[in-house]
């Protein structure tokens, strides 16, 4: 059989193992794996490591906050940003607005994506009005259609009751869904913010302190038990603390049907990055803040534990002007000042420098943390593995390439790369996106709106099999 494609030569990563192999490519599929294949067109990976798509479950693009900011990046610049930096699907949010149906939030979303989206994708449909017209009847019929994800928050001005998100759980957990939550103690905020600003302090460093970290541990050790009462799986998004960790584990050894995932940020930064000159430090505020070295220790070892399965980016794009960070003014205090910073395209060099580079468990873990255990949690067809009959999403690698990032190089809309002066070993060559070049070289040759929106089987109650994480 000759083939459209043939890479060969390369080291690939299929199945947890390493492999010398050949991938056979046709109609946009892997086709088969070996050697001794004929195509039309022959790609030598020689010296070079082959990867499935990365696969980031966790974006914020073209998006309103609750602060009403739009955040800096389209479907069309985060994609492309994600594809330089190997990724092929990405999950972002269809987020409801108060008092909008939520069948309108995700018609809106989808078209925003068909447009210029130049990767695949998914949505998780971020619920912040429960009492809208139709609530219950459009979450099931969403579900139905394939949107088998939703996002909840316990904070913010849209953080829903305990109440309410018992009752999401209940109907997405029946539903074959898998609810994420944004895991804070809004009271517990509300407090250290109005204690930190009655003492005068406004800078982006008391930030970390306005979000302590016994906010996110008593919210996770709720929601753990909000799920294991009502059966219903749920992933915990952005764990930033040791004792957070502690409690996913214990819940997680009751049976509770509980998963979770970490970020970059949390895993190599520390709040001192927040202690800048002026305002400089704003730069780096997210929610919940990172924490300390000793807080990156325990999520490392929660990972190799597989009590946190996923690595994803929490891409959410501001500016570091007043259209962005600063739109209510270069003087704002610390709550008035935007929340997030881009992540979509280092977030896989960033793991594969610490995981294969620096031998962090290594080139099968670096694979199944960034591409297989998302793909499978989610329920994404065809996505996160190499195997026959799955898409031909690919990133070629060079181990060897080092790079030093700089003050304004992702290729986003954001102006500024929260990762300047840091040096990565290990760097994306080439990208498929289903046997399509869409990256070769550092030159983008995706096509905005080629993208495919996923449509998901039930997933929920069966994510711990489909990822071998049951507790």
């Amino acid at each position: 059989m000759r083939f459209d494609t043939v890479i060969t030569g390369g080291q690939i990563v299929t199945g947890g193992a390493v492999v010398a192999a050949d991938i056979a490519i046709a109609a946009g599929r892997i086709a088969a794996i070996g050697t001794g294949f004929s195509a039309a067109d022959t790609i030598d990976a020689t010296g070079l490591i082959v990867t499935p798509g990365g696969v980031d479950p966790h974006a914020h693009i073209e998006q309103m906050s609750g602060m009403g900011l739009m955040n800096a990046d389209t479907f069309e610049t985060a994609t492309r940003s994600a594809a330089m930096g190997g990724t092929t699907t990405v999950i972002s949010f269809a987020a409801q607005a108060k008092g909008q149906r939520l069948a309108d939030a995700v018609a809106d979303y989808a078209a925003r994506a068909a447009r210029g989206a130049a990767i695949d994708h998914a949505f998780h449909i971020l619920i912040s009005d429960p009492d809208v017209p139709e609530f219950e009847a459009d979450l099931r019929a969403l579900i139905a259609a394939g949107h088998r994800s939703i996002k909840l928050f316990t904070t913010y001005n849209i953080g829903l009751s305990d109440a309410a998100i018992l009752k999401v759980l209940r109907i997405a957990g029946a539903a074959g869904a898998l609810t994420c939550i944004h895991a804070e103690n809004d009271a517990i905020i509300a407090d250290a913010r109005a204690r930190l600003l009655a003492e005068g302090r406004t800078r982006p460093i008391d930030h970390a302190a306005s979000r302590p970290r016994a906010a996110e541990i008593e919210a996770v050790a709720r929601m753990c038990h909000l799920a294991e009462l009502a059966h219903a799986p749920i992933m915990i998004f952005h764990v930033s603390t040791r004792e957070a960790v502690a409690e996913i584990a214990a819940a997680r050894a009751r049976g509770a049907p509980i998963w979770a995932e970490t970020c970059p940020h949390y895993l190599f930064q520390t709040e001192a990055v927040l202690d800048r000159p002026g305002r400089e430090g704003a730069k780096w505020m997210c929610s919940p803040p990172q924490r300390s070295a000793d807080d990156q220790d325990a999520l490392w070892a929660g990972i190799a534990a597989r009590h946190i399965q996923i690595v994803s980016s929490d891409h959410a794009p501001y500016r570091f002007d007043d259209t962005g960070k600063f739109a209510n003014g270069w003087d704002a205090p610390f709550p008035a000042i935007a929340n997030g910073m881009p992540g979509l395209e280092p977030r896989q060099p960033l793991m594969f420098d610490a995981m294969v580079s620096r031998g962090r468990l290594g080139l099968a873990g670096f694979a199944k943390i960034t591409t297989e255990a998302p793909a499978a949690l989610y329920g994404l067809p065809g996505k996160g593995r190499i195997a026959p009959g799955h898409d031909a999403d690919l990133v070629l690698w060079d181990p060897a390439r080092r790079v030093t990032y700089g003050a304004d190089d992702l290729h986003d809309n954001v102006g500024y790369n929260p990762w300047e002066g840091t040096t990565v070993t290990g760097w994306p060559i080439a990208v498929f996106l289903r046997g399509d070049a869409v990256m070769r070289e550092g030159e983008f040759l995706g096509t905005p709106g080629a993208g495919r929106w996923i449509a998901r089987p039930a997933i929920g109650a069966k994510a711990q099999d489909l990822t071998g994480t049951a507790p």
